[in-house]
């Protein structure tokens, strides 16, 4: 057994030193991921190692970095290409959506776009506008698109091999105020499936489904709620699009009460969806409405009070009151 306990962050680039050697069809680009090893450093050493020509220091020019993976994918790499920050992403959403997402289907099938999009995502390390935003759902809303998002060190890891292993263009956002959270990961074991949703506490009174950053606020509000006598069950979501609904829907129906807690705006959010579906499948297992809990819907604020606008324990606990209320 290969354990070792390690960063989020560093579990990324063991992920993807383990790919390159795996496959050299496998490149990766992006601004300053080479020599500089990335601004989070998660590709530190790997241009020393693998060479210019697969640790790529691409312009400052996101369309330009995703257009170029789009003609490398074509021609069989397997690119993995960065966005420094997730506020960045935007200059190549047009690539993304209108190329990235529909090439496969305009081709019938027979075009394949095995390109991963690497996007630091979330706020909660005090960084200027454009550093700290959460667009997931808007790439989700696409069809043609995957969107996942690791919560820990072991699917950092596993996930990301995985989203370089498929055909399909995915999105692999990166909760970056957790890039330092250390945990265990077995370079040995047999991972869960992608999109596959997983119950991380168990507990009866009430389910917590989160995806990312917000994992590690539902487990420790799951774990304030204990002390009260009450038992919450968390699930980690991990994929965004597809939603594994029939993971959540066992839990809501086993708990009788669902919230939905995430980082970015609650408005046309992720939860919004996830509350729909449930409803739609559970109505008559459920004892309170689906509740959600996220960020407000306006522009990230300054980074000092930006404490004020991310979803925390006390925001969570009191949506758990709310539900329990009922």
């Amino acid at each position: 057994m290969a354990v070792t306990k390690m960063p989020l962050s560093k579990a990324i680039t063991a992920s993807l030193r383990t790919a390159m050697e795996a496959d050299p069809k496998v490149v990766v680009m992006g601004e300053d991921v080479g020599k500089l090893g990335g601004v989070f450093r998660v590709t530190d050493g790997l241009q020393k190692d693998f060479g210019e020509e697969r640790v790529i220091d691409t312009p400052l020019a996101e369309s330009g970095i995703i257009g170029t993976a789009i003609g490398l994918a074509l021609r069989g790499y397997r690119p993995v290409a960065e966005i420094q920050f997730d506020g960045f992403v935007f200059p190549a959403y047009d690539q993304i959506v209108t190329q990235l997402a529909k090439m496969h289907a305009r081709a019938l099938g027979k075009v394949k776009l095995p390109v991963v999009i690497r996007i630091p995502y979330g706020g909660g390390i005090g960084a200027v506008e454009h550093h700290s935003e959460s667009p997931e759902a808007l790439f989700a809303h696409v069809a043609g698109l995957k969107c996942v998002s690791p919560a820990n060190a072991s699917d950092a890891y596993w996930m990301l091999q995985q989203a370089i292993q498929s055909d399909d263009p995915v999105l692999f956002f990166e909760p970056k105020r957790r890039y330092w959270d250390k945990g265990e990961v077995d370079t040995q074991a047999i991972p869960a499936p992608l999109h596959k949703a997983q119950v991380v506490r168990e507990g009866g009174d009430l389910t917590l489904a989160a995806y990312g950053p917000m994992v590690k606020v539902c487990l420790d509000a799951a774990a304030a709620a204990s002390e009260e006598g009450r038992s919450l069950e968390v699930v980690d979501l991990r994929s965004i699009s597809p939603i594994d609904f029939d993971t959540v829907q066992a839990s809501a129906e086993k708990t009788g009460r669902l919230v939905v807690v995430h980082e970015a705006p609650v408005f046309f959010g992720a939860g919004a969806e996830i509350a729909a579906r449930i409803t739609e499948r559970s109505f008559y297992h459920l004892e309170a409405p689906v509740l959600r809990v996220g960020g407000f819907h306006s522009p990230y604020p300054p980074s000092r009070v930006e404490e004020e606008y991310l979803p925390g324990l006390d925001r969570v606990l009191d949506a758990v009151d709310r539900a329990l209320a009922y």
